[in-house]
C-alpha cells in the first residue's frame, strides 16, 4: 500500500530506525533521532548490484516532490542510466561551472598575467573589469558567454559615449577568453567575431604647440612658474626630456646614471615593456642637480606632498600649465611629445627613427626586430642636446620679444 501524507506525518521515532514502504522501490526511512529519509532502493542497470539514491528529508522534501524524484531516477534506469552516478555528474558540472565563471577565470587570469604590468595599468584594468563587465558576466559560466551577449554589454559603455573603453574591454575579454582557452576551460573566444559591430575609435591627439614663437612663450612662462620648487623643475623637464607624463613623475634618483649622463628607466615602468634610456642635455642636469637637494633624500625625484613614499600626482604639471593661463585645448601634459616630435622634425630635420625611438615608441627594423634601447644611442644624446639648445634659443627670442623698444624724445614747443 503506498504510503499517506498523514501517516508520513505521524510516523514516530522508536528505539531503532525503521523504514514505511511506499511503492516502486520508495520507502521512508525513519531514525531513531526523529528524522525522516527519502530513499529508492534500485539494481545498477549494468551490474545488478544493489543500490539505494537519496531523495531528499522529509519535510523539506514531501512525498509529493519524493516521488517524482523517485520517477525520473526510474526513467533513468530504463534508459541504462544509474541515477546515483548522473547525480555526482551533475554536481560535477555545476562545481566547475561555479570555478569556471567569467570572473573567477578573470581574476585568475589578472593574477597569473598582469603581475609584471605598472600599477596604474593594473588599476585600470582591474576597474574596467569590476565596473563594466563582472556585473553583467561575472557569474556566468566562461563556456556559455556567445557574441550576442558579450555584443550587447560592448553596446552599452559605447551607449555612454565611451568607445575607446568598450574597444578596451573587448581587448581585455578576449585575453580572458584566450587564458580559458589555454587553460580548458572553454573552446572559443566570442570577442572575435564582434569586431566589426563596434564603432571605430578616433585617433586622439594631444593638444600641443608647435610654433616656435609659441612655445618660447611658453618656456617664458614656465620660468617664471610660482609654485613649488617640485613641480617647477617637473615644468622645465617635461619639454626637455618628452617622455610620457607617467614616466616623468614616477622617475627614481636611483634611475639616474649621473656618470653617463642620462636617465635608465626600466621595462616594467615603460608602456611598451622595454627598457628606456633618456639621454640628459647640459640644461636637463641642472635642473636635476638644483633638484636633488631637495628630494635627493627621497626615493623619487618628484615625491607628493602628501607622503614621500608615492610621487607627484597626475594633475600637477597639468594644473601647473592652468595656472600659467594655458587650457586644456591648449597644450597638455602629454603634448610636450608632439611638440618635440614635430619641431624636431620639421625644424630641426632629425631623422624621424631617432625620434621615434626616443619617444620610446614600438620602432622595428627592416628585419622586423623590435625596439632596442641603445639603438642610435650616440645620435639621440646629439640630439637632445641640440633640442636643449634650440628650447633656449625659443625662450631668449620670447624674452627679447618682450622688451619694448622706442625713442623718447622732449616735446617741442608750440609755436606762437
Amino acid at each position: 500500500m503506498p504510503l499517506t501524507e498523514l501517516q508520513v506525518k505521524q510516523a514516530k521515532p522508536k528505539d531503532r530506525d525503521y523504514k514505511l514502504s511506499d511503492e516502486r522501490g520508495m520507502h521512508l526511512l525513519v531514525k531513531k533521532t526523529g528524522a525522516k529519509y527519502w530513499r529508492l532502493k534500485y539494481r545498477h542497470p549494468h551490474t545488478k548490484k544493489e543500490r539505494q539514491l537519496a531523495l531528499g528529508v522529509y519535510p523539506e522534501t514531501s512525498l509529493k516532490r519524493a516521488r517524482k524524484m523517485r520517477d525520473e531516477a526510474r526513467q533513468l534506469l530504463l534508459e541504462g542510466i544509474d541515477p546515483s552516478d548522473n547525480r555526482k555528474a551533475r554536481q560535477a558540472e555545476s562545481q566547475t561551472a561555479a570555478t569556471n565563471t567569467f570572473e573567477t577565470l578573470a581574476r585568475d587570469w589578472f593574477t597569473t598575467r598582469m603581475g609584471d604590468k605598472s600599477e596604474s595599468h593594473r588599476k585600470r584594468t582591474l576597474r574596467l573589469l569590476e565596473r563594466d563587465l563582472f556585473p553583467y558576466l561575472g557569474n556566468r559560466p566562461i563556456a556559455e558567454i556567445s557574441p550576442p551577449e558579450l555584443l550587447i554589454i560592448l553596446k552599452r559603455i559605447e551607449d555612454r559615449g565611451a568607445i575607446e573603453t568598450a574597444k578596451r574591454a573587448k581587448q581585455i575579454a578576449s585575453m580572458v577568453f584566450r587564458f580559458a582557452i589555454a587553460g580548458g576551460r572553454a573552446t572559443n573566444d566570442p570577442s572575435a567575431l564582434i569586431g566589426a559591430q563596434l564603432q571605430p575609435t578616433q585617433t586622439r591627439h594631444f593638444p600641443t604647440i608647435t610654433n616656435p614663437a609659441d612655445v618660447g612663450r611658453l618656456l617664458v612662462a614656465i620660468d617664471g612658474y610660482q609654485g613649488t620648487p617640485t613641480v617647477r623643475a617637473a615644468l622645465k623637464l617635461s619639454p626637455l626630456l618628452f617622455c610620457r607624463p607617467g614616466e616623468l613623475r614616477a622617475l627614481e634618483w636611483g634611475e639616474i646614471n649621473w656618470e653617463d649622463r642620462r636617465i635608465e628607466i626600466p621595462a616594467a615602468k615603460m608602456k611598451m615593456r622595454h627598457p628606456h634610456i633618456i639621454p640628459l642635455a647640459n640644461q636637463s642636469l641642472a635642473v636635476l642637480r638644483e633638484l636633488k637637494p631637495l628630494t635627493g633624500r627621497f626615493r623619487y625625484v618628484f615625491p607628493s606632498p602628501k607622503g614621500a613614499s608615492r610621487w607627484m600626482s597626475e594633475n600637477a604639471v597639468r594644473t601647473a600649465l592652468r595656472n600659467l593661463g594655458y587650457t586644456n585645448e591648449q597644450i597638455t601634459p602629454h603634448g610636450f611629445r608632439a611638440m618635440a616630435r614635430t619641431l624636431l622634425d620639421e625644424v630641426l630635420n632629425q631623422r624621424v627613427e631617432w625620434i621615434e625611438h626616443q619617444l620610446a615608441h614600438s620602432v622595428k627594423d627592416a628585419n622586423g626586430t623590435a625596439y632596442n634601447r641603445t639603438k642610435h644611442l650616440p645620435q639621440r644624446k646629439d640630439m637632445m642636446q641640440r633640442w636643449a639648445n634650440y628650447l633656449d634659443d625659443l625662450r631668449a627670442q620670447a624674452s627679447a620679444s618682450n622688451v619694448i623698444m622706442g625713442s623718447f624724445r622732449q616735446p617741442q614747443p608750440e609755436k606762437t
